[in-house]
């Protein structure tokens, strides 16, 4: 349609964009407002402000026979509008919570219940109740000093995964103990932390977390790359 505008439309309970016919009179825009704001068009108080970001009043749509254009409506003003008598309807009681009734509990019966969420998991040990797996050690069993120089166990009998114990303890990723150790080499699977948990701090890609069992503390030196100057290019 020629002419249209794009223009906002709020309301105590309602706030969205609509397509507007300038040559509307104000009586004939209140009557499509009705259904859209649920405010009785003979209640309605109407306001052109500036735009969304700029509420200042441009006019008050008093007169009913007048059209919109007359008002000098543009793209992207706002319409806004009021119930000169909420009492008759439901305006604003859509979003008015202060007068619900709401369900409170204390921390103690809360924990009693057996419908609640703290029940499933305790039930289910999920979580922080979960039961650390058999042959998981403690924190307080390990005996892994940081700062230690180790070799990680592999799946792959010629690849020696060395580096240096930055870390050891419990973690929020997992129950039991866990050891955070820092590769010589880019082999591992993180910086120091995971899920957002800082647990010690190396370079992306040098840090991994494993079971105490895999970890040997000894004398495990950094291993040189032997580059021969000499080889054929």
């Amino acid at each position: 349609m020629s002419g249209v505008l794009n223009v906002w439309v709020k309301s105590p309970d309602t706030h969205s964009e609509r397509r507007i016919d300038p040559h509307l009179t104000v009586e004939q825009l209140k009557n499509k407002l009705e259904p859209i704001t649920g405010i009785p068009a003979g209640n309605q108080i109407i306001t052109l402000l500036e735009s969304e970001g700029d509420p200042r009043v441009v006019a008050a749509l008093d007169d009913n026979s007048k059209k919109l254009g007359f008002y000098g409506l543009r793209d992207w003003q706002v319409i806004k509008v009021d119930d000169r008598n909420p009492s008759t309807s439901w305006t604003g009681q859509l979003t008015d919570t202060a007068n619900v009734e709401k369900f409170e509990i204390t921390e103690e019966e809360y924990a009693k219940r057996t419908d609640t969420v703290l029940a499933y998991k305790q039930r289910h040990k999920v979580g922080r109740f979960a039961t650390p797996s058999e042959g998981t050690p403690e924190p307080s069993d390990v005996n892994i000093p940081v700062g230690a120089r180790c070799e990680v166990d592999s799946l792959d009998k010629d690849l020696r995964k060395r580096g240096t114990v930055r870390f050891v303890g419990p973690t929020k990723f997992g129950t039991g103990a866990w050891v955070g150790i820092e590769y010589d080499e880019p082999l591992g699977k993180n910086d120091g932390s995971v899920q957002g948990v800082r647990y010690f701090s190396c370079r992306d890609k040098y840090g991994v977390f494993v079971r105490p069992e895999k970890v040997q503390i000894g004398d495990f030196p950094v291993e040189e790359l032997d580059l021969d100057v000499d080889e054929e290019m």
